[in-house]
């Protein structure tokens, strides 16, 4: 069921909303948090879709708040979403025009659950200090997705600079697989040390970067980043040892090869997560991603300190 309320106010949205829940149920019963999603007109409804999908393993009320145009009047059109439209949420769509556009959180305070933390998700441009916006400082965690930007690893630059503890990024989630995997390859014999180690991605991957400078924070040893032309994501990683490195290269969007010396060759399932997959992951802590703080804090700047980074043309194995 969609609902639109053209040219309210927060007032008349919560009004309407108590109004939904006596006439059909206790609609936000059992609502574990409050996500709101800062975003454009354009990517809104991607993210919202992505923001249910989530939903279903987190069942939250999800506040996604639009910046129209600053011109003109103060306006404030609202949309709630319930039922099969909503997942296993309940959504409440703000459009802002007018001076309303530079007083967003005014609006989404009284939106809040009461007593349930607020979790801000920006899928595309965010502010270089999530934690500094007016609607970044009203949650525990703020989430933000550099490889949406123009600009990633420009904007990778930002988070570095703006981290305070309950930022994290997309771009960082994307690589629990590989990270995984990669943990899970050392953890057999021989329990050789690394001696060195190398990411290849595409040049504007900042996933790439990211395990980069993970792996030069966990490791302590050099990370070539070598930025592959022609292609966009995660191709391959590879770890140095004495009895021979340890690589895993991925030559599709599904799968991947692991290689291991001693060992035969093994095909794992290392597919592209998708928006609402990541989302879901995040929104299982409310509590800081230390692992990631230290990457970005210190992983990043070791790797540039001992590592190098390298260009080549994309190469994948077939």
């Amino acid at each position: 069921m969609i609902i639109d309320i053209p040219s309210t106010t927060a007032g008349g949205v919560g009004k309407r909303l108590v109004e939904l829940r006596e006439k059909h149920g206790a609609v936000a019963l059992g609502r574990v948090l409050t996500l709101v999603i800062v975003v454009d007109e354009a990517d809104a409804e991607d993210a919202i879709e992505s923001a249910n999908k989530a939903s279903h393993e987190h069942p939250c009320r999800i506040i996604a708040i639009i910046r129209g145009t600053s011109r003109g009047s103060a306006r404030l059109d609202a949309q709630i979403r319930v039922g099969g439209d909503a997942g296993a949420s309940e959504v409440v769509v703000l459009r802002t025009f007018g001076p309303l556009t530079g007083h967003q959180e005014s609006i989404v305070v009284p939106l809040l659950l009461p007593d349930n933390p607020v979790v801000v998700w920006w899928p595309a441009e965010a502010p270089e200090a999530p934690s500094e916006d007016p609607i970044g400082s009203l949650a525990q965690r703020r989430i933000t997705d550099v490889a949406a930007c123009k600009r990633p690893i420009a904007a990778l630059h930002d988070r570095v600079e703006g981290y305070r503890p309950g930022d994290t990024d997309l771009t960082w989630t994307r690589l629990t697989l590989w990270r995984a995997l990669l943990a899970a390859a050392l953890d057999q014999p021989p329990y050789e040390s690394v001696s060195a180690a190398r990411v290849v991605g595409g040049p504007d991957n900042a996933s790439a970067d990211l395990l980069a400078g993970w792996l030069a924070k966990c490791l302590d040893v050099p990370v070539t980043r070598t930025k592959a032309s022609g292609v966009d994501g995660l191709l391959s990683v590879r770890l140095d040892r004495e009895s021979g490195p340890i690589t895993i290269e991925r030559p599709d969007d599904e799968n991947a090869v692991l290689t291991v010396p001693g060992r035969a060759e093994r095909r794992v399932s290392l597919p592209r997560r998708t928006a609402a997959e990541c989302l879901a992951e995040e929104l299982r802590r409310l509590d800081p991603d230390e692992i990631y703080g230290e990457v970005i804090r210190e992983g990043l700047k070791r790797q540039h300190e001992t590592g190098k980074t390298t260009r080549t043309k994309a190469k994948v194995r077939r």
